[in-house]
């Protein structure tokens, strides 16, 4: 730990642009001294030892919402799977930092093996946090970034104080811990960047008045508060390259996320691009349904319904399509998705009333069952996705592994890494307003049964690349030299 580094970058947070006299230079040398000898003796009676007398190497994964079920909960399954595997004769003890008070270790290791069909080869140890709520967005309705970012950091405290860690890997995204962890904890650190918590695409988008889910229209018409909200996002987007940037291992799950990490942490020397670990082979698993045996052609969306996945969109899109065709093609569109909560519940009926009010007839099918799931996407000739600037898109993955061919937003991941062509071939189609998508509908349903299993065939091969055996040999590469 350099202290130094330490100084200024407390100097950065809390007292931007002042002269700080060596006096209080010196309060802050000792105070943060004395908070690091009291976790130096608090790590030193808590750390376990093995079989030889030797203390455990502990490893620690901050994950507030590890029992979710989600991608970024996939990733974390896997990551600790391919280092018990692959330091299977190392005393180490792996902890995971959550906030899933309500059930147990064991029920936390049970979803994953039900969800995932993930089984790890050693235990863990769950610290449980009691804070968690203060890293949610619903509690702060203004300066939501900055707002999480200060919970966190209290999170972060009540994690280091239950634990502290030889390793710490941040695998949600809570950049503000890392300083945390480092500075006062003495840890290497890593993380994992699922999406950066500003970007400049959220800075241009205030600096151009556009309205978007993350930028209110009474904000975007107003250029006074447009220009008090660049500046905070400004200030917040400074303060975060400042904290993402004392991790010592980098880790981004897309090329659009690294553009966004090196821009604003400035550690190209440290970071790396590791594809998150998707199912494919259980969807690859699926026969491709010759498309003579089917009755009609249904197009597939597979999302949470969230704000930003922009389900209105796909809806218009296909009440565009339906007005452009001709007779003859028997057509539906299923969204499926998780609910997560009452909102999530509203955001369902507001889409049935957008339906209504076009007359387009669509299918919710709400927190199905996995094989459900498989069903309707074997069965798919189109898979839809319409968010902007989707960091990756793990759903787009699989339901090209399933074999439909992909319509998703021309950019983010879906555009950088994942609908590009594979070994010249088509892989899916990209589109990015009502117009587009709809014409692209009609491209594709416009092709011959022949084309279109060339297309599924394309895309099927091409997301091996994305499979669990290729994110462990990344991740293992990266981590490597936390564990020298």
């Amino acid at each position: 730990m350099c202290l130094c580094d330490l100084i200024r970058l407390l100097c950065s947070l809390f007292i931007p642009g002042l002269v700080v006299s060596a006096a209080a230079c010196l309060l802050i040398v000792i105070f943060v001294l004395g908070i690091r000898l009291w976790i130096t003796q608090k790590k030193k009676h808590s750390t376990p030892e093995g079989k030889d007398g030797k203390k455990h190497l502990v490893v620690a994964f901050f994950h507030p919402y590890c029992n979710a079920g989600g991608g970024g909960e996939r990733v974390l399954w896997c990551a600790i799977r391919a280092l018990q595997k692959r330091y299977k004769d190392v005393n180490i003890t792996y902890v995971v930092y959550t906030g899933d008070r309500d059930v147990t270790g064991e029920q936390i290791l049970l979803c994953a093996f039900t969800r995932f069909n993930i089984k790890l080869p050693h235990p863990v140890k769950f610290v449980f946090l009691e804070k968690r709520n203060l890293v949610e967005a619903r509690l702060y309705p203004h300066f939501t970034l900055l707002g999480q970012s200060l919970g966190s950091i209290i999170l972060g405290w009540e994690a280091l104080t239950k634990c502290v860690p030889d390793v710490y890997i941040d695998s949600m995204g809570y950049a503000f811990t890392l300083p945390l962890f480092k500075y006062l904890g003495g840890c290497r650190i890593g993380c994992y960047v699922h999406y950066p918590t500003i970007s400049t695409d959220m800075l241009s988008v205030v600096r151009n008045q556009s309205a978007r889910f993350n930028n209110a229209s009474f904000i975007s018409s107003n250029p006074v508060l447009s220009r008090l909200k660049l500046i905070y996002y400004y200030m917040f987007a400074y303060v975060y390259g400042l904290v993402g940037s004392s991790s010592d291992v980098i880790m981004v799950n897309s090329t659009w996320t690294q553009n966004h990490i090196l821009f604003l942490w400035n550690s190209g020397d440290r970071t790396s691009i590791v594809y998150p670990p998707c199912d494919v082979q259980t969807f690859l698993d699926i026969d491709l349904v010759e498309e003579s045996s089917r009755s009609e052609h249904s197009i597939v969306s597979v999302g949470q319904f969230r704000p930003e996945k922009d389900h209105p969109l796909q809806i218009r899109a296909f009440s565009t399509f339906l007005k452009q065709k001709g007779d003859g093609q028997k057509l539906k569109l299923i969204l499926i998705g998780g609910c997560r909560d009452k909102g999530d519940e509203q955001r369902v009926d507001n889409l049935r009333k957008l339906c209504e009010d076009l007359r387009v007839p669509v299918e919710f099918k709400v927190n199905i069952p996995f094989e459900e799931l498989k069903k309707h996407l074997a069965e798919a000739t189109i898979g839809l996705h319409t968010m902007w600037n989707e960091h990756f898109g793990i759903g787009i993955v699989e339901c090209m592994a399933a074999g439909t061919i992909m319509l998703a937003h021309d950019s983010g991941g879906p555009k950088l890494d994942i609908l590009v062509p594979y070994e010249g071939n088509i892989t899916g189609f990209r589109a990015d307003s009502e117009e587009s998508y709809a014409e692209a509908m009609g491209h594709i349903l416009s092709l011959s049964a022949e084309e279109r299993l060339q297309i599924r065939r394309n895309a099927r091969q091409s997301v091996e690349r994305f499979s669990d055996q290729e994110f462990e040999a990344n991740f293992l590469s990266a981590v490597e030299r936390l564990f020298k």
